[in-house]
């Protein structure tokens, strides 16, 4: 696909407008609904005090794909698998928050499962981590199949599943995604991968329409649908680009861009298993719930771990830049 560069600003306002103009409605239908996230004095991790609605996700769902179909106007295996798997994220998510509006918690497994299924048709459509060049030799390395097949799905699974970790805290897991889709714009752009350039766009417009409605004081949420529809597109950005013809230095550029939800989520994990819970069980040891218990309020713990994010992928792309020259 050849894009010019009128091509990225028009695919960033579509999706801007899109879903600028979508999430209000929503929002309207989701109060209509009872489609609310409600306050629980009880939980830590609730910290708004009035019922914010849970359906932004819808409109960053329509507002990335609107974008994408209208400028990249291709249809494909990987256009296909993108969308499919969105979808099955989003109906699990939505059926995932309503139980939270109902104030249950929805099994672990169905979560699990669907999100390996979407994994395995991004690699079944052909996009996939193959190997990366030797820096000694200039030789391409290709590994063995079944780890190319585990390696994407397990890269797949776990940036969908970092980024709804991190959306505990106002304009947190909007901002992280916006600056790690920004990251890989750059990165894409200057590798010249106009396909992988074109969604990091898309998702940037998205991401700060969203933030328009999600900064502190949140009006809306994107709940475990949205979340997890972001980092499964940020995971294939960055499959689709910058792990292509990697050298073994340049591996760690998309983990740099993603590098605080990555390893702030690494170590919940971690200490989660330390303590034989369920990855998935919900509870406030992730980084921004330690910072508002060390005494930052909400707006300079969001800010710190923003800046932090924004280190990161600058150091990204210095780190691509070098790889260039």
């Amino acid at each position: 696909m050849v894009v010019d560069h009128i091509s990225y600003v028009i695919a960033f306002l579509i999706s801007f407008v899109v879903v600028y103009l979508l999430i209000p409605p929503f929002s309207k239908l989701a109060f209509k609904l009872d489609f609310v996230d409600k306050p629980r004095k009880d939980v830590e991790r609730k910290l708004h005090r009035e019922p914010i609605p849970l359906t932004a996700s819808y409109a960053i769902f329509i507002g990335f794909f609107a974008a994408y179909l209208l400028v990249s106007r291709e249809i494909n295996r990987e256009t296909a698998a993108l969308f499919a798997g969105g979808v099955m994220l989003l109906v699990i998510g939505t059926i995932d928050d309503w139980y939270k509006t109902k104030g249950k918690d929805f099994p672990a497994l169905p979560k699990l499962i669907v999100q390996m299924s979407a994994a395995v048709l991004v690699y079944a459509s052909g996009v996939v981590f193959t190997g990366f060049v030797n820096p000694f030799s200039g030789d391409y390395i290709e590994l063995p199949v079944i780890l190319q097949f585990v390696l994407t799905i397990l890269w797949i699974f776990g940036v969908t599943t970092v980024i709804n970790f991190s959306d505990g805290l106002d304009g947190l897991a909007g901002g992280l995604s916006a600056i790690s889709a920004a990251t890989l714009f750059v990165v894409a752009l200057a590798m010249g991968q106009s396909n992988s350039a074109i969604m990091a766009v898309i998702l940037v417009g998205v991401t700060l329409a969203y933030l328009r409605f999600n900064k502190p004081p949140a009006k809306v949420f994107m709940g475990d649908a949205g979340a997890t529809f972001l980092g499964f597109v940020l995971a294939v950005i960055a499959l689709d680009g910058a792990f292509k013809q990697a050298t073994v230095l340049s591996l760690f550029i998309p983990i740099l861009a993603l590098g605080v939800p990555i390893f702030d989520n690494l170590f919940v994990v971690v200490k989660r298993f330390i303590q034989g819970k369920s990855i998935y069980q919900a509870d406030a040891s992730q980084a921004h719930y330690r910072l508002l218990r060390a005494g930052l309020n909400h707006k300079q713990a969001l800010l710190f771990l923003i800046l932090l994010s924004t280190c990161l992928g600058l150091s990204s792309i210095i780190l691509m830049l070098v790889q260039v020259v």
